[in-house]
């Protein structure tokens, strides 16, 4: 059997690496947006530890970027421990670009302080679009959104969003205490609702059926199984092939996938065979355990 070697990070898998982080940073952005131009100014606590940072920031004035990195400190650790050092280091990073971006563009953003329904519905926009991309790279920008990638990752039939939805619910008991306001609360849950549907949409599609049918032709296949059933936990078919020019016989995976974990599975494959040839096709429609209805 062949042994496989550490080796440096190729200029392939750096320029991934550096594109990772692009996308967290922009989707760090726009989560900042929402919560300087259109949620803080009007009372609305977006849920999470954004939405407890919103509310101390409320009490005393205490700035929101810093007191939401501080509170997700003991949460990194549960990071690190379900889903590896890998992921606790984009969640730290986005976390922290969540808190610089919000410090610092608070200051210089102007705020929205119009009708408060579209507030809570463009504020949700944002936030959801922003949570959406870091989620896509595997990121988190910490609080209920660890929570929620750990609990779907044992449970994948629960969306990330429904999760989150329901760790929620405890900060909305806190805004109506906090704001002494029944409408404070109102206009959190709309804005929570739409980001939800956001990130279900960047990160699902607009279906609830679709996904990605993959193929992987690899000597490793019985590691490259393995990692897809163990980190994304789906399910692998292994197909019986054989190369027409060369003779000799492949084994080749058959995996269904949701869009968002499509970088996943090639990150994983890529680590463990560099040369690994993948094919990835649009499945209109997939029924079954993990998707549609069920999902």
């Amino acid at each position: 059997m062949n042994k496989i070697s550490l080796k440096k990070p190729t200029l392939t898998q750096v320029r991934a690496s550096a594109a990772d982080y692009i996308v967290i940073a922009f989707g760090a952005v726009l989560y900042a947006m929402s919560v300087v131009i259109f949620t803080s100014p009007n009372n609305i606590a977006p849920g999470g530890m954004t939405g407890v940072a919103t509310m101390l920031n409320y009490l005393f004035a205490l700035p929101i970027g810093t007191m939401i990195f501080l509170l997700n400190i003991p949460l990194f650790v549960w990071g690190a421990v379900e889903n590896g050092f890998t992921f606790l280091t984009k969640t730290i990073v986005g976390t922290a670009f969540v808190s610089i971006a919000i410090d610092v563009l608070t200051p210089v953003l102007p705020v929205y302080t119009g009708d408060t329904i579209l507030a809570a519905g463009f504020g949700g926009v944002l936030n959801g679009l922003g949570l959406g991309l870091i989620f896509y790279r595997g990121g988190s920008t910490g609080g209920t959104d660890i929570i929620a990638l750990n609990i779907h990752k044992h449970f994948p039939f629960i969306s990330t969003g429904n999760i989150i939805l329901a760790a929620d619910v405890i900060v909305l008991v806190m805004v109506f205490f906090v704001y002494n306001s029944i409408e404070s609360v109102l206009y959190a849950l709309l804005a929570i609702f739409v980001s939800i549907k956001i990130i279900d949409a960047v990160s699902y599609g607009t279906s609830r059926g679709n996904g990605k049918l993959m193929f992987v032709i690899t000597d490793y296949y019985s590691k490259v199984s393995d990692s897809i059933m163990k980190d994304l936990r789906r399910g692998v078919t292994l197909l019986d092939g054989k190369g027409a020019y060369s003779g000799t016989n492949k084994c080749i995976i058959m995996c269904a996938v949701r869009p968002q974990e499509v970088y996943k599975v090639t990150t994983n494959v890529k680590k463990i065979d560099p040369h690994a040839f993948i094919i990835v096709t649009t499945a209109g429609t997939i029924r079954g355990e993990g998707f549609a209805i069920k999902d």
